[in-house]
């Protein structure tokens, strides 16, 4: 599962679930590190718990994604400008502004750094209730497919996965 997991996901890991739960929480909010270092070799080691790694994984980014909504309230403007470029901090806003708070949602697909969005959100006023609904379809579906490819696939989804992520993301 390359570098990522070998430095994060043996920690995690021996945690189990737990420690899925901890890290899809963090990483909508401040680290940078891809759930699916975690989610995708548990769900290879177990496919039948598959689904319910999705459901955990789904769950616990929502919250952090609304916890990163309330860091972007309330250390505002000046935190996101610590942690993301102004170039691309405008390309944020742009979305925000194109799409409202869908762009969270939107975020929440693709392999974008989530935690931007989130802590966008609070710093431009998006409703809770759209970062919630956002981040709830948009992580469900993304979880849920790799899931459940994993779940119908087994160890083939590993390479299935590595070689159509992109072109996942796109169709969606």
């Amino acid at each position: 599962m390359g570098g990522l997991f070998k430095e994060v996901g043996p920690f995690l890991a021996e945690y189990g679930i737990w420690g899925l739960i901890v890290l899809t929480f963090a990483e909508a909010s401040f680290l940078p590190v891809f759930p699916e270092v975690l989610l995708i070799p548990m769900s290879l080691f177990n496919p039948t718990l598959a689904p319910l790694y999705a459901l955990a994984a789904t769950l616990s980014s929502t919250a952090g994604g609304l916890f990163g909504r309330w860091l972007g309230l309330k250390a505002g403007r000046p935190l996101l400008e610590r942690f993301v470029s102004a170039g691309r901090i405008k390309n944020v806003e742009h979305w925000f502004q194109r799409y409202g708070g869908w762009a969270v949602g939107l975020a929440a697909l693709t392999p974008v750094p989530y935690k931007v969005f989130t802590i966008a959100s609070g710093v431009f006023g998006v409703p809770v209730r759209l970062v919630f609904w956002g981040s709830l379809l948009g992580r469900g579906i993304r979880f849920s497919l790799q899931a459940f490819a994993i779940f119908f696939l087994g160890e083939d989804a590993e390479d299935f996965l590595t070689r159509h992520t992109e072109e996942l993301t796109l169709f969606l």
